[in-house]
């Protein structure tokens, strides 16, 4: 297998650039570490271009699309540069474009009316007047 020789600046000797992507992950600020980064690629969870991955050390580019849950959503990241360090949040957001679909909002996220005067249920204790009736239906 003819593999091409890697150069100091990430380039192939083909001109054509490429980066870990774990290293990837961390400079865009997905993963707040390497380590983190190298165990999301191992689960064997995140896709790159639709193909699934296992090892941490495969190659991006730019263009290439990635796929992989993080916390309750599924996230579609096309890489759009590879970054040479993991600078400020602002820097780290130049290197991807979120393609991911918004996340859905839950009927329990739903704001509280304050015209209607009342809490969605469970959400804190009861005020002084809804203890009072609290304990009349209770008989006490």
């Amino acid at each position: 297998m003819n593999v091409p020789a890697m150069m100091e600046n990430g380039e192939n000797s083909s001109g054509y650039e490429s980066l870990r992507i774990d290293k990837w992950l961390w400079y865009a600020r997905f993963v707040k570490s390497r380590s983190l980064a190298s165990k999301l690629c191992q689960s064997g969870k995140m896709r790159l271009n639709g193909a699934a991955i296992a090892k941490s050390h495969q190659a991006v580019h730019v263009g290439d699309v990635l796929t992989f849950p993080l916390g309750p959503r599924i996230r579609v990241i096309r890489i759009l540069a590879l970054g040479t360090r993991r600078g400020p949040a602002s820097e780290a957001q130049t290197l991807y474009e979120d393609q991911s679909p918004p996340p859905e909002r839950r009927p329990d996220d739903a704001p509280v009316s304050v015209a209607q005067g009342r809490r969605a249920a469970g959400s804190g204790r009861p005020t002084k007047t809804e203890r009072r009736a609290i304990d009349r239906l209770l008989g006490r």
